[in-house]
């Protein structure tokens, strides 16, 4: 049978603590500290909320931002209209580092001067509370941003000549008609585009048109249209990927390139030109005719004389 251990000796166990000790009580951590209380969750959920807007604002800065559609320039690809909860996009920042944009993209820019030109200054908040959500609003999506931005389709890239219309009523790029599936039509009953003349877009900008042909103030008519109304590529902030919000609206943006299938256009001449043929070679038949005759009656007159 084992000795039962002896008092004196308990304090020799290790994971005994003895009460005696005033380190080892409750409000200690054994070295003669007292040990941190943990803080309510209610004290520590504002520094969450902190952290986690921080962390945001760093990832749209960088990465992907979250950006509000204002119009309807952009239907039905792209949902957007005065006073309603339109859609939300993300957009990638971190894609146009390592490429240029190209045909197809839907990208979200700042729009240059030629553009602001154009457009009415937002109003700023006159409540100090309301500015500063305001700008929350903005950096995480919620809110309309400060700065004129414009989200529109790439049509055309630096050195293409873009123009409308072929006779079918086509945008035409490098002489080449466009099959723009994504174009949606105000009246379905009246698909017409606007025509503007041959434009070539100038070195490092884009030309740039909304999916809502007729509804979209793009550069075609910004600025005055042409040249100018170009997009410098260092004003695009990036491309749009995804719709986040709301939800029945989730799915990603086509970048549908509608350059790789077009077809050559032979651009017909008006009527009075296609009939210019047809009349010079009317008017130079008979001195044709003449000519002939006289070169047949000149041979026939020679074999005589030599006979």
């Amino acid at each position: 049978m084992a000795d039962p251990i002896p008092r004196e000796y308990a304090g020799s166990d290790p994971e005994r603590p003895d009460p005696d000790d005033p380190g080892e009580s409750s409000g200690s951590d054994g070295r003669g500290r007292k040990a941190r209380k943990k803080r309510p969750f209610w004290q520590e959920l504002p520094i969450l909320i902190v952290i986690a807007l921080v962390l945001t604002i760093l990832i749209q800065q960088f990465v992907g931002k979250v950006f509000m559609i204002p119009s309807e320039s952009m239907e039905t690809t792209l949902h957007g209209c005065t006073g309603c909860f339109g859609d939300r996009v993300l957009v990638d920042r971190v894609t146009y580092d390592f490429t240029d944009p190209g045909p197809g993209d839907v990208i979200v820019f700042s729009g240059p001067q030629s553009w602001a030109e154009n457009e009415i200054a937002p109003q700023e908040p006159s409540n100090f509370f309301a500015k500063a959500v305001r700008e929350i609003g903005s950096l995480v999506g919620f809110a309309p941003p400060d700065e004129r931005d414009f989200v529109k389709r790439v049509i055309a890239v630096g050195g293409q000549t873009v123009q409308c219309c072929d006779p079918q009523g086509r945008v035409m790029v490098d002489g080449k008609a466009l099959t723009e599936p994504y174009i949606h039509w105000a009246d379905p009953n009246n698909p017409v585009q606007q025509p503007f003349a041959p434009v070539k877009v100038p070195a490092g900008t884009l030309w740039v048109m909304g999916d809502n042909r007729n509804d979209s103030c793009d550069s075609r008519c910004q600025g005055g249209g042409g040249a100018k109304a170009a997009v410098p590529v260092g004003n695009v902030i990036g491309k749009a990927r995804l719709i986040v919000l709301p939800p029945s609206r989730w799915g990603g943006v086509s970048d549908y390139n509608a350059q790789q299938n077009a077809t050559a256009v032979a651009l017909g001449a008006p009527g009075w030109q296609q009939g210019v043929p047809l009349g010079v070679g009317a008017a130079l038949s008979v001195p044709t005719l003449f000519l002939g005759r006289r070169m047949r009656e000149s041979l026939g007159q020679r074999k005589k004389r030599r006979r």
